[in-house]
């Protein structure tokens, strides 16, 4: 059975006050192109189709005529989970009646777990779809009150799953979720992604997936696997912010043979523009051809530099941000090298403001604090259902 995975399309995204709508329509009518060339057996899109819970009107539509192109004109069924950024109950909204023309869209959790279910020459594959849900939701859906992590959680579901897999199919789990090695923090990260919880809580041991044939994830940026190579990332298919600047961008072609063994193939998708890293004195930046990339740019005038916005966007029209490349004295008196706080992650902003302040590092109750306060404001700017029914050991797993 071929199947194409991919994740995180982040329809109606905004990066630095751009839309990225007509840059996401370029690399899906590709991906539509692939799918109408080689008729995979299915197409998984695992988590954040969207951006934001309400996306704007032009992604609606997006979303829309590309499901309408692969599964009512091409005939390829699709099989799709909320993620993070999603509104479970607006993906959820007609998914019985969608379900019979072959659009599987899994947007609220719910304890009775029913896989879809596609054939080819060998027998049976079960599709298992795991829609992102805050361990406090899984807790009060299952009854188990030792949730308190997104890793308990993923224990409770896949538990559940395993009790009633088919030994005689093959099996495929489809998830939104952080997954590292053994539930641990891992580097493969971006800017873009939205935390899932502070401190720890949203990691997921992939030893949850053991059983499946292969585990479809979204969530991380960056097309990998993890553990092993059945369990993978695809990555999203454009660049959502200048952390992803080195990233290999496209989907998974997946291949699952009659023993359920999966081999795996990148398959690359051609942006619109680049985004990338310019980095140069603004004389010589001037002197650059005329280029339309998205690019961020590090200068290394030591002068001021006047209007520089407007000297960059002379050659790079597109250009989203602009920093002086400089050297700070660090509190010990050493000269350190910052590229802008927009690099930095809340717990570093966090600590280099009261470290600024004070001059003194922040004590454990204060960070303990602190985690608490940057948890509720991630779950407010998810905008998401779940947040308003979890308690408060929930949302405050840390």
């Amino acid at each position: 059975m071929k199947i194409f995975h991919t994740a995180d399309w982040h329809l109606g995204k905004l990066v630095q006050g751009v839309y990225m709508t007509e840059d996401q329509r370029h690399v899906l009518q590709q991906f539509v192109k692939d799918i109408e060339a080689e008729r995979p057996d299915a197409v998984i899109i695992a988590g954040d189709l969207y951006d934001r819970a309400v996306p704007p009107t032009e992604a609606v539509q997006l979303l829309d005529d590309v499901l309408e192109s692969i599964v009512l004109r091409l005939k390829v069924p699709v099989l799709a989970v909320a993620g993070n950024h999603d509104s479970p109950t607006r993906l959820d909204f007609g998914h019985r009646i969608m379900r019979a023309s072959g659009l599987h869209i899994a947007g609220v959790l719910s304890s009775q777990f029913e896989p879809v279910v596609l054939r080819d020459e060998h027998g049976e594959v079960h599709f298992h779809l795991v829609p992102y849900t805050e361990p406090g939701k899984v807790r009060q859906t299952f009854g188990e009150q030792e949730v308190r992590t997104h890793d308990d959680a993923m224990r409770v579901i896949t538990d559940a799953i395993k009790r009633t897999m088919d030994p005689g199919a093959r099996h495929v789990l489809v998830g939104h979720a952080f997954v590292t090695p053994h539930g641990e923090p891992e580097a493969n990260t971006s800017d873009s992604e939205r935390p899932l919880a502070i401190g720890g809580a949203e990691h997921v041991s992939a030893r949850h997936f053991a059983g499946f044939h292969y585990t479809a994830l979204g969530h991380l940026h960056q097309a990998h696997h993890v553990a092993n190579e059945t369990v993978r990332y695809a990555g999203s298919p454009l660049k959502y912010s200048i952390s992803e600047e080195h990233h290999r961008k496209g989907y998974l072609v997946v291949e699952v043979d009659g023993a359920g063994l999966a081999r795996v193939e990148q398959r690359p998708l051609v942006p619109r523009r680049d985004m990338r890293t310019v980095e140069g004195l603004i004389a010589d930046i001037e002197r650059h051809p005329v280029n339309e990339d998205y690019v961020f740019v590090r200068l290394l005038d030591e002068a001021l530099v006047l209007s520089p916005m407007e000297r960059v966007r002379s050659v790079y029209p597109n250009a989203m941000h602009v920093e002086r490349k400089q050297a700070i004295r660090s509190l010990t008196g050493d000269l350190q090298e910052t590229q802008g706080r927009a690099q930095m992650d809340g717990y570093s902003l966090f600590r280099a403001f009261y470290q600024e302040v004070t001059g003194d590092e922040p004590s454990a109750e204060t960070e303990r604090l602190f985690a608490e306060t940057l948890q509720e404001i991630v779950l407010k700017e998810g905008e998401r259902d779940e947040a308003i029914e979890a308690d408060d050991d929930g949302v405050r797993a840390v």
